[in-house]
């Protein structure tokens, strides 16, 4: 079992930057490959960013490639997202995920675990 709790969020202008964190508990986190989704009212969640335990495999939603960069420190446990040059349509809840092998995924059904997400709402 692995216990996830994202921090970060918050309120920002269009343009600004926030960084989440993700601070995992439970079992051996450096194995998990781990994810970053988003979900805003009335649409599905959707895949953020991704990245393997190494950290050496990171991939990203078209839509956050070249804003977001994906990190992620075993030492403590946490993994983070860097979102620079938001955008009124990154204003979504925020989750992190883990899954129980090395690399990650872009498919909300690749991970068993799931934190509480935290709120990000830009303003235009």
């Amino acid at each position: 079992q692995v216990q996830l709790v994202e921090s970060g969020g918050g309120l920002v202008q269009a343009g600004g930057s926030l960084r989440l964190s993700c601070a995992a508990s439970g079992r051996t986190f450096s194995r998990n490959g781990m994810g970053w989704f988003r979900q805003a009212p009335g649409k599905e969640r959707e895949f953020v960013a991704t990245i393997s335990w190494t950290g050496s495999i990171i991939s990203y939603a078209d839509s956050v490639k070249g804003r977001f960069t994906i990190s992620r420190d075993n030492a403590k446990n946490t993994v983070y997202l860097r979102m620079n040059t938001l955008k009124p349509e990154d204003t979504a809840v925020y989750y992190c995920a883990a899954r129980p092998v090395m690399l990650g995924s872009a498919s909300v059904s690749a991970y068993d675990y799931w934190g509480q997400g935290t709120q990000v709402t830009v303003s235009s």
